[in-house]
């Protein structure tokens, strides 16, 4: 025990719980975080799950005038995401306007993430129940100014 609060022993699990969480971010927030349990998300998911609370979420902090943006990730350019953003966005920036190869192009993976971390109480983490629990308290938590 002594030598494990010293720093002198870590436990490391050989096959950690994940979970894949979408999250949107705006001058007005953040949205309601989406966890897929599985942590996969392919066109489908990311269609039936994601983007109708993007929407949601985007029209209820914005209003009606917004744009839409993602990554390159390819959930995101699948054809048939495309066409669903194009249809129910008030807008929203095709793949077309979007630099090749950038799956992880986006503001959200280089200071969006780690605010948050910084926010989450890592001692309450126990299981993947309390970990899904932690993030949906700790997206409440970040500081609107800092997104």
């Amino acid at each position: 025990e002594e030598a494990d609060r010293k720093g002198g022993f870590r436990e490391k699990t050989k096959y950690p719980e994940k979970v894949m969480v979408w999250l949107g971010a705006c001058a007005e927030g953040l949205t309601t975080p989406i966890i897929l349990e599985n942590g996969m998300m392919d066109a489908e998911v990311y269609i039936n799950k994601v983007l109708p609370i993007a929407l949601e979420c985007g029209d209820k902090m914005l209003g009606s005038d917004w744009t839409y943006q993602q990554d390159g990730a390819r959930p995101h350019t699948h054809h048939l995401t495309q066409e669903w953003c194009a249809k129910h966005f008030p807008d929203f920036i095709p793949e077309k306007r979007w630099p090749p190869n950038s799956p992880d192009l986006c503001p959200l993976d280089y200071s969006l993430w780690n605010k948050l971390a910084q926010c989450m109480n890592w001692d309450r983490i126990t299981t993947k129940a309390t970990l899904i629990a932690e993030i949906k308290r700790s997206v409440t938590k970040v500081d609107k100014k800092k997104i």
